[in-house]
């Protein structure tokens, strides 16, 4: 299932490419991402790091859900834990499930995650969506989460509700890894 996904994400991430007319070398330039880095994505030969998905959706102007969505297909009414699309960021160990994926007429997303002790996950970029609205709500462990600057040390229970306005953080800052919902909101 896995492979399933990550080759669908591929595909997905080419067409969106080519819907909009960019050239590699055109996208390389919006993300940051090597020519050759995102031909190999594309192709399915490698897997992206979660910073490199968050450069790409901000370029494409999707969030983060909605691509991942997408690559699974139409949304269910009745969103199974086992039939979740899920994704880990082989660089950091960062795992993305899709509790409540994106569909047509909705607008709430839900995404559970987790990241190991230590690891940190950064958005360099602005949010694909000016004002998008985000909850973080910690389920286990330490998280430092920051909004352009702004930061948030949060612990089992706390939840940090903000309107995104710039580059994003989030740090998993005890000894164990930190479990945490997000849910985000398009303007």
């Amino acid at each position: 299932m896995r492979e399933d996904l990550e080759a669908r994400l591929a595909r997905r991430l080419a067409a969106l490419r080519l819907e909009q007319a960019l050239s590699l070398d055109d996208l390389g330039t919006r993300t940051g991402i090597s020519r050759a880095t995102l031909s190999r994505i594309e192709r399915g030969e490698v897997s992206p790091t979660a910073t490199q998905l968050n450069r790409l959706c901000v370029a494409f102007g999707w969030t983060l859900s909605r691509l991942m969505a997408a690559a699974e297909g139409e949304a269910p009414a009745l969103v199974r834990a086992a039939d979740n699309p899920a994704w880990t960021d082989a660089t950091t160990g960062f795992h993305r499930r899709a509790a409540s994926p994106p569909g047509p007429g909705l607008r709430v997303e839900i995404v559970e995650a987790e990241l190991p002790a230590g690891a940190t996950i950064e958005y360099e970029t602005p949010p694909p969506m000016p004002g998008m609205e985000q909850h973080v709500l910690v389920l286990a462990g330490a998280l430092d989460f920051s909004d352009g600057g702004q930061l948030f040390a949060l612990r089992a229970g706390d939840c940090a509700r903000v309107k995104l306005r710039g580059p994003t953080r989030f740090h998993a800052s005890g000894r164990t890894p930190a479990r945490y919902i997000v849910v985000i909101c398009p303007p």
